[in-house]
């Protein structure tokens, strides 16, 4: 199965994106790829069902923000709206979703306000700063409750001698003269073909549009300085190994005050000495002698807030499992809680002393020691053999 594509990317938005302009990138992508406009192209519906799913996590602020901490395991599976009985008529759809605040939808799929045209305007570049990945080690024991961890990073932050700006005196930031601000020089070329127009990155300004004069001696017009600090991240109940945490904003800052990165905190889990995680279960094998097994006895099994004291039933098999319910790890999505499952293993001694020998031989010709398996005890000897 092919892995699911980022929903900020499946829409065409940023992650700091407002519901607004989440809505209309989606109205966007569904009259692009409806099935109405490209009949029979199995791509084009992929892509409208795939839109609908991003839309219908990203347009709810709770599944928004799982989503933006866990990703897609945040969110478990969203299969989106229902198609099964047609995709309906593409007005219809656009207009039960937005009603009419985007205007309505009988003029066909031209002239849409603020999809093409000339209706464009030039903004100032925003940059946006690096992000910062760190790994975070997790015991079983913190995973089931969840944690507070401390983590020290060194980022780039806003140069505290200029504010940010590359120079303490803002009349020393002058427009680039050679691209005139625009950070791009136009390129025009003559052929026997016509006229070619290219646009190249300004090398006076490096694409910024403007040149600082007299930078600031501290961060040498950059506008970023170099800084340790401890940030407390609050990792939740029921996080699995190689999950990822996004802590908005405390990535590195981003120069002319642009939009500072993210913290990613991926989480390394801690193998537990005697327990073994499968999902949110988790696994416990006991070894129990033959004599246990065979009388029944009462054993101690770890769980992960203490021991407790389990009975083996007389006449337990080797590989006989009973589930202790409720005793395993949470779901990050508040679901159900796991189960610990314990696993008996009949150990039989390769060593006797002559009087066991003896008080064994004894035994073996009693009906009690001759095997009779009852039909439960089949059924489970079959499993175990098909296992093989």
């Amino acid at each position: 199965m092919a892995e699911k594509r980022d929903y900020y990317e499946v829409l065409g938005v940023g992650r700091d994106a407002t519901l607004d302009e989440i809505k209309k990138a989606y109205r966007k992508k569904a009259i692009q790829y409806h099935p109405d406009k490209n009949p029979g192209n199995k791509e084009a519906e992929e892509k409208f069902k795939e839109a609908a799913e991003a839309y219908s996590v990203l347009s709810d602020p709770d599944k928004r923000a799982k989503y933006d901490r866990f990703g897609h395991a945040g969110v478990g599976s969203q299969p989106g709206p229902d198609f099964s009985g047609g995709f309906g008529d593409l007005n219809d759809i656009l207009n039960n979703l937005f009603g009419g605040g985007f205007g309505g939808f009988s003029g066909g799929f031209g002239g849409f306000g603020g999809f093409g045209g000339s209706g464009t305007r030039e903004r100032q570049r925003v940059y946006r700063g690096r992000d910062i990945r760190v790994r975070v080690k997790m015991t079983l024991e913190e995973i089931a409750r969840g944690a507070e961890k401390e983590i020290s990073i060194e980022k780039l932050v806003p140069c505290t001698e200029c504010g940010g700006k590359g120079t303490r005196n803002a009349a020393d930031i002058k427009t680039c003269p050679a691209c005139n601000g625009t950070g791009q020089v136009k390129r025009v070329m003559n052929s026997f073909l016509g006229q070619t127009v290219s646009y190249s990155t300004c090398q006076q300004c490096g694409g910024e549009g403007k040149i600082i004069s007299n930078p600031c001696h501290k961060c040498g017009g950059t506008g970023l300085e170099r800084h340790r600090e401890t940030v407390k991240v609050n990792i939740p109940a029921g996080v699995e190994n190689g999950m990822q945490l996004t802590i908005r904003g405390e990535g590195h800052a981003a120069k002319n005050n642009g939009v500072p990165g993210d913290l990613l905190v991926l989480i390394e889990e801690v193998e537990h000495a005697e327990l073994k995680r499968d999902g949110n279960n988790l696994m416990y094998t006991k070894i129990i002698s033959v004599i246990d097994a065979i009388l029944g006895t009462e054993v101690e099994v770890p769980c992960l807030d203490g021991r407790y004291k389990v009975k083996v039933e007389p006449g337990t098999q080797s590989g006989t499992v009973v589930r202790l319910k409720g005793r395993g790890l949470p779901t990050v999505n508040g679901g159900n809680t796991g189960d610990l499952y314990v696993k008996y293993i009949v150990w039989v001694p390769k060593k006797l002393s002559r009087e066991d020998r003896e008080m064994l031989e004894r035994m073996r010709g009693s009906d009690s020691f001759r095997p009779n398996p009852s039909k439960e005890d089949r059924s489970f000897f079959d499993r175990l053999r098909n296992m093989f």
